[in-house]
């Protein structure tokens, strides 16, 4: 036996236990537990509560020791004890002090030794930049050597510069008007042969290349032999930038936020004459361009003027909408580079594009008029006029017929449509976000115009795309300064620029599609429908339009479902039940059963609280439920 005292260990066997033997004998092992079962299993025998209950015990002695102890602290009563405290302290400072004077004055505490500076030789940066320098000057004297040699190699056993000039010329003279003015090559750029009638004209001269090309252009750049000498006033890049933007009331109409875009400045000297006789153009279209829309701004008359300044046109074409037309020159000269622009560049080019077809439009008109008929007849008259005389045309038509419209009035209009398409396609993409039944889909025509544009809504609920009868569709015919609508029906009705008509418009059609899949629902699982509204007076005041309501009737007779829809109101689903032992027999004899359930009461159904995906399911559901038979 073991004696009293000793420690006998005792380890469990590194086995699984068994859990079950079957008839065959097979034994199923327990898996062994893993690290987190086993500390979890070892934390559930530790008991909690006894040391806690120590830690209180500790606490409460604590606090019983530190109140004996405040107990038993008592000031000082002597007089003299403020004077002690104050000489123990002027004692330990002059104590320091001594031990500072000790270390400062005695070497063998610390010694003070003078920074001795820095006696390396001096980089010989300047010398090595002396030697670059004079490498490089040596270097393009060779390279310089090097050209005219290759030259001249090349005019003895090749075509020389003087028969490379001339076949650059032959170029030049099939795409620009030349003519030779005593012994210079003058050249026109301007659009005066295409019927511009602007009064800058834009010449340049042609020359032969001479110099070598220099240093700063680099060796290895290409040399032309012809060059194009521009105008001041045409060099650089032009372009028209066209901004839409809401403008808040007490915002100054005169700002302008002016983007230039990247790599847009002066085009370098050793381009291709081609390239820089292209970009003077633009430029001088640009010019023509803007002249003439500012002076059709200071022209017209228009309840709110139109305001040019310098080189801005801003005009209002909605209430707080304002269009700026701006021309953008740089030559490069002097421009500070700037770093990348935070705001995203609002630039129509679309109307940029319009507006240079419109004054090609004006350049072409000016060249081509029409034939006379007969030959005796003046010439430019158009067909309408010369019928004028014989259709007997009244003066007003005259002034009708001789009117037109200016590139001014004719952005201003392109300008009202896009913010109005804009406008539309917004709005049509929240309501498709905000409403997620019934679905709204937007088609929009492929074929447009700049003043109209088309799209057709569709609201369908998901899953019942194949019942076209409960389908709402819109017709959108969005205009200049309005909305054409035509509805399912063939109704016709006209919007304004606001965009919270079209919203109106929408959540009506949200509101008639619910009653009319109500309806086309009930028709297909046996309902009658007993009363449609159109236009309900009863119930909550819609804030637009207005609601719609219909009452279905059990194929039993004896149960009543009433859905009404609004655009601001939304959806209401009542249902009530009766029982055929509550009915007045003698009233059956009088009437139809189905109208003795119109009085009584309705209670409304939390549509939140019936299963499925949307409205269509909910009340499919919910007459199959109804109508089942007790």
């Amino acid at each position: 036996m073991a004696q009293s005292g000793v420690t006998v260990s005792i380890e469990a066997v590194h086995e699984n236990q068994i859990q079950e033997v079957s008839l065959d004998g097979h034994e199923t092992v327990i898996p062994p537990l893993s690290m987190s079962e086993c500390l979890a299993k070892s934390a559930q025998k530790i008991d909690f509560g006894e040391e806690d209950e120590g830690i209180e015990g500790k606490q409460t002695s604590e606090e019983g020791t530190t109140e004996k102890e405040e107990s038993a602290f008592q000031p000082s009563l002597w007089p003299w004890d403020s004077v002690r405290n104050k000489l123990k302290t002027s004692l330990t400072e002059i104590g320091v002090l001594l031990d500072v004077l000790n270390i400062a004055k005695e070497k063998k505490y610390m010694a003070i030794v003078q920074v001795q500076q820095d006696t390396s030789e001096p980089k010989s940066a300047l010398q090595l930049l002396a030697k670059k320098k004079g490498l490089n000057t040596a270097a393009s004297v060779l390279i310089s050597g090097a050209e005219r040699l290759k030259r001249s190699q090349e005019e003895k056993g090749g075509v020389s510069s003087h028969d490379k000039f001339h076949i650059e010329l032959l170029k030049l003279r099939q795409n620009w008007r030349l003519k030779k003015v005593g012994n210079s090559i003058i050249g026109d750029l301007s659009y005066r042969s295409a019927g511009s009638r602007f009064w800058q004209g834009g010449t340049f001269e042609v020359t032969k290349t001479t110099s070598l090309p220099s240093d700063q252009e680099g060796s290895t750049a290409q040399q032309y032999p012809l060059q194009v000498v521009i105008p001041s006033e045409l060099e650089g890049s032009s372009y028209l930038q066209l901004e839409i933007k809401s403008v808040p009331d007490s915002m100054d109409l005169m700002s302008v936020t002016l983007q230039v875009p990247d790599g847009f400045g002066r085009t370098p000297l050793n381009a291709h004459w081609q390239s820089r006789l292209d970009t003077a153009q633009n430029v001088l279209f640009c010019k023509e361009l803007f002249a003439q829309l500012a002076r059709e701004a200071v022209q017209l008359k228009s309840n709110v003027p139109h305001v040019v300044v310098s080189n801005q046109i801003i005009t209002n074409i909605f209430p707080g909408v304002q269009l700026s037309i701006v021309l953008c020159h740089s030559t490069g000269k002097g421009d500070k580079k700037t770093g990348p622009h935070s705001g995203k560049m609002d630039h129509k080019h679309v109307l940029e594009h319009s507006l240079h077809q419109l004054l090609r439009e004006v350049h072409h008109r000016t060249l081509h008029l029409a034939a006379p008929h007969p030959v005796t007849a003046p010439f430019g008259m158009s067909k309408r006029r010369r019928l004028a005389g014989p259709t007997a045309m009244s003066r007003s038509d005259l002034k009708e017929m001789s009117d037109s419209e200016t590139l001014l009035e004719q952005i201003i209009k392109q300008a009202r449509h896009e913010v109005l398409r804009q406008r539309t396609m917004s709005v049509i993409d929240r309501l498709a976000g905000e409403i997620p039944d019934p679905q709204i889909m937007a088609h929009w025509s492929c074929l447009n115009s700049p003043l109209q544009s088309n799209v057709k809504i569709i609201i369908t609920s998901n899953g019942y795309e194949g019942m076209r009868v409960t389908w709402q569709s819109l017709d959108l015919e969005i205009g200049v300064d309005g909305i054409l609508v035509t509805t399912k029906d063939r109704r016709t009705l006209k919007l304004s620029f606001q965009e919270k008509e079209v919203e109106d418009i929408i959540r009506w059609q949200v509101s008639q599609h619910h009653i009319a899949l109500s309806q086309n629902l009930a028709r297909l699982i046996g309902w009658q429908v007993l009363s449609y509204n159109g236009c309900s007076g009863v119930g909550e005041m819609e804030g637009f339009a207005c609601a719609s309501s219909i009452q279905l009737v059990a194929p039993n007779n004896d149960r009543m479902l009433s859905v009404r829809s609004g655009p601001t109101s939304g959806l209401h689903v009542f249902l009530k039940i009766d029982s055929s032992g509550n009915l007045d027999p003698s009233l059956s004899s009088l009437v139809d059963p189905k109208w003795l359930n119109l009085g009584g009461t309705f209670r409304e159904l939390d549509l939140e609280q019936i299963e499925g995906r949307n409205l269509a399911t909910k009340l499919e559901l919910i007459m199959a439920m109804v109508n089942k038979k007790r």
